[in-house]
């Protein structure tokens, strides 16, 4: 006790602000539930295991820690799992996430000498005793985030719900019987609010659905609000309700009164009808879900190094998918696992170590490649013995999910993001990190440049460059190699459709279209209009063609498969990827200026291009007024975006439609937009040039993910006249770049279940000795059926000639 009294300076109280860590060790993955329990040092509130509390004693001279150690409670008996009716994890109804309960023991203990205490204890100093137990009932600062939830999206009340208008028209809607009025569909039903008309919904890509005539009642009439007929039952809370000028499912509170007016008893109604929610949970469930997860296969589960599971943290899972990922190749494995040690990251680290990427990503990386924390938990038998599951605990990635999300806002949150979004992201943070250190920066390895060639009418050319860390393709449905396949499922659809059946998920036929094709697109001749020569001193037509300056040691490729349908409404593409297991992309390489080949001249300041003033395309204008726009904002934004398309320019439109000047005259002279230059250097980070930044930036209204997209979707994006061009011969600018052959093997893939990429799940499956491996979360396993053709990100890995 007189060892604890001589050192109570070291001990403090911490404030109701203080940042508590006591549910994970700082710098690897132990837990209160450890084999050695966890060590909380009672001066900075850091948390350690057993095999690093010395560490820190070393580092700081702090002696005095609270060692925390559970033990795991009787387990409850099992309950009998139900299949989900919502997209979430750890809410009613939705995916099971509940964990067995655990007691606490808790004692002091003194460094060096590892002396003991018993707490709770009446001879500890009053200090120590006013430490702990504000330690013990502060909420931890891992846990200060909301609880696991995936919701696809949170209904809102409407604001049109309230002081919804209701026409006295007498209508009076039966309890059964319902038909559109404007057609013969009898599914898929829409009771419009206002005045009580029946139409069927909207009509699928596929054409499947309805037949548009309840939105289109909307558009010609402005009354806002329908519920689905079918899914009114006497629970309200289940019906599903869709507001056309909110564009989304709402809650009405008002639903009974607003149903009574065309006197529906609610009460006596049967639900009939899936909601909108149910049946894309019921199609990712019974397909999607299925296929890419594996579901129903008897999946053999692997433990060991590199076969370590993440747990979902809550709509985690495209981080978990990603990392996977990225720790399986030889560049981010030897970064921080091979070549860096934990306790050369702790020495490195400043004082706050779960501030710091670099300690986190090598507490990550030994997390995942040391086989440590993937042993099978160990689960009771019916005689009470202590045996070996099939299952495995995994480790909770949640201080680098902070690190990494400290300078991106969204990835803080608990919403699904883009796995593609995250990936640029870590890979810009990565080599921020390394930026003293290039040579040892493992995402060089990603690193690549491609080259633009635009030729005008003149017959002189120009040439662009940028670098970059992931090739996006373009989908050519065109290209579908199952045509015939395709034509035939059209027929039957009718066939089922005229006898008002449904198809079966085995019945349905996607298109197919093979990888070769989607690379082919990219290297593909394109017309790009309105290009401005300054050859010919006017806007003229130009023909590009892109290729790769050089080839990188990892080359990812990003399927573009959500689109925008008429309508501004986001579509995945429901399409098969043929993707081989070895590609050879050599063809793709770009050489520069060739003999004989003149470049287009510079302009010159005050010259053509400056002349020309900037008016509205009208296609852009007459498709932006048809969704009931003002003419005159409509004009403002398709001129503040440089016409670059309806999506640019729509967007503009909503972060402006509150404007002051907004029905202003438009100028002569029309302003750019002030762009927030931290948002141009996240764009130039990823290999885009200032001034192409600029105008992605001023034409999506700021968003640097959809300026990114706007950059990849526009062809005349990176014209002459917006980028520094470059003209030598010579390879990119950026000379650590790695380069070597064209020939290529997959070393993985992430794939999506959703409509949405910022909702549904995400799954990684890679190539590991020799055979491939699905990382579903916690759940790691032998994959016996890859769906490498429902593919979102792949990973190849080049080929060593």
């Amino acid at each position: 006790m007189e060892l604890l009294r001589s050192n109570l300076a070291r001990v403090r109280i911490p404030e109701p602000t203080t940042r508590i860590y006591k549910h994970e060790c700082c710098i690897s993955f132990d837990t209160p539930k450890s084999e050695g329990g966890l060590f909380v040092d009672m001066s900075t509130f850091l948390a350690f295991g057993r095999d690093y509390v010395d560490w820190n004693y070393e580092k700081t001279g702090n002696p005095i820690y609270l060692h925390i150690k559970q033990t795991k409670k009787a387990d409850a008996e099992d309950r009998p799992s139900k299949k989900p009716t919502l997209l979430a994890i750890g809410l009613d109804g939705g995916f099971d996430n509940s964990e067995p309960q655990y007691e606490e023991f808790y004692e002091i203990v003194i460094l060096p000498d590892n002396v003991t205490l018993p707490f709770p204890s009446v001879e500890l100093p009053e200090k120590v005793r006013l430490a702990v137990d504000a330690i013990l009932l502060a909420e931890g600062a891992e846990r200060k985030e909301q609880l696991a939830s995936w919701t696809a999206d949170k209904k809102l009340v409407s604001k049109y719900a309230t002081d919804l208008q209701q026409l006295d028209n007498g209508v009076a809607v039966p309890p059964v019987g319902w038909k559109c009025a404007k057609c013969d569909k009898t599914d898929n039903l829409w009771l419009n609010l206002t005045d009580g008309t029946i139409l069927c919904g909207r009509k699928n890509w596929d054409g499947t659905g309805g037949n548009d005539h309840a939105v289109n009642h909307y558009k010609e009439t402005g009354y806002p609000l329908a519920v689905k007929l079918g899914t009114v039952t006497a629970d309200l809370e289940g019906a599903d309700v869709y507001s056309y000028p909110e564009d989304e499912s709402v809650v009405d509170p008002l639903l009974a009164h607003h149903l009574a007016h065309f006197g529906i008893d609610f009460s006596s109604l049967q639900k009939t009808e899936m909601t909108t929610a149910e049946r894309e949970l019921d199609q990712n469930f019974n397909f999607d879900w299925n296929r890419i997860q594996e579901t129903g296969e008897d999946v053999e589960p692997l433990f060991g190094p590199g076969y370590t599971g993440l747990v979902n943290l809550g709509n985690s899972c495209y981080l978990a998918a990603t990392m996977q990922v990225m720790f399986s190749t030889r560049s981010f494995c030897s970064r921080y696992y091979l070549d860096q040690c934990l306790k050369e990251a702790f020495t490195t680290a400043p004082a706050d170590p779960t501030v710091d990427l670099n300690m986190q990503l090598t507490k990550l990386a030994h997390g995942l490649l040391s086989g440590k924390y993937s042993g099978p938990v160990l689960e009771k038998d019916n005689t009470a013995n202590a045996v070996s599951s099939q299952k495995q605990e995994g480790i909770r990635p949640r201080m680098f999910k902070s690190v990494i999300a400290a300078s991106h806002p969204e990835f803080s949150t608990m919403r699904q993001q883009d796995a593609l979004e995250f990936f640029l992201h870590f890979i810009d943070q990565v080599e921020r990190i390394n930026s003293g250190t290039p040579n040892f920066d493992p995402s060089r390895s990603f690193k690549f440049g491609i080259e633009e060639r635009l030729q005008c009418s003149s017959g002189k050319v120009t040439y662009n460059r940028r670098n970059d860390y992931i090739l996006s393709l373009n989908i050519p449905l065109e290209r579908a190699v199952n045509k015939k396949e395709l034509a035939e499922f059209q027929n039957l659809k009718a066939e089922r459709a005229a006898g008002g059946k449904e198809l079966s998920a085995d019945e349905i036929v996607r298109p197919r279209v093979s990888l070769k094709d989607c690379l082919d697109c990219f290297s593909a001749p394109e017309e790009v209009h309105d290009f401005y020569s300054t050859a010919l001193t006017a806007r003229t037509t130009a023909i590009k063609t892109a290729g790769l300056t050089s080839f990188p040691d990892y080359l990812v490729l990003h399927m573009r498969k959500f689109v925008m349908e008429e309508g501004w409404v986001p579509k995945k593409l429901d399409v098969y990827i043929d993707v081989p297991e070895t590609i050879d992309i050599s063809s793709m390489r770009s050489n520069g200026i060739q003999p004989g080949e003149e470049l287009l001249p510079d302009s010159a300041a005050g010259d053509g291009e400056q002349s020309i003033k900037l008016l509205a395309d009208d296609d852009i204008v007459a498709q932006l007024v048809s969704m009931g726009f003002n003419l005159l904002h409509c004009q403002k934004a398709a001129i503040n975006t440089s016409n670059s398309g309806v999506e640019a320019a729509m967007d503009w439109l909503l972060n402006h439609m509150n404007d002051p000047d907004i029905d202003a005259p438009i100028s002569e002279n029309v302003q750019s937009p002030d762009i927030d230059q931290s948002k141009v250097d996240t764009l130039v980070s990823f290999g885009f040039e200032e001034k192409l930044a600029h105008k992605a930036l001023k034409a999506s209204g700021g968003d640097v993910e959809k300026a990114t997209e706007w950059i990849f979707s526009s062809p005349s994006a990176s014209t002459a006249s917006d980028m520094d061009v470059t003209t030598s011969t010579g390879a990119a600018v950026d000379t650590l770049m790695p380069d070597g052959g064209g020939k290529y093997r997959l070393l993985g893939f992430v794939s999506h279940i959703g409509t949405s990429t910022h909702c549904g799940h995400y799954v990684a499956h890679i190539n590991k000795d020799g055979r491939w491996v699905i990382f579903n979360d916690e759940k790691v396993g032998v994959s016996k059926n890859p769906p490498m053709d429902m593919g979102y990100l792949y990973f190849f890995e080049r080929l060593e000639s």
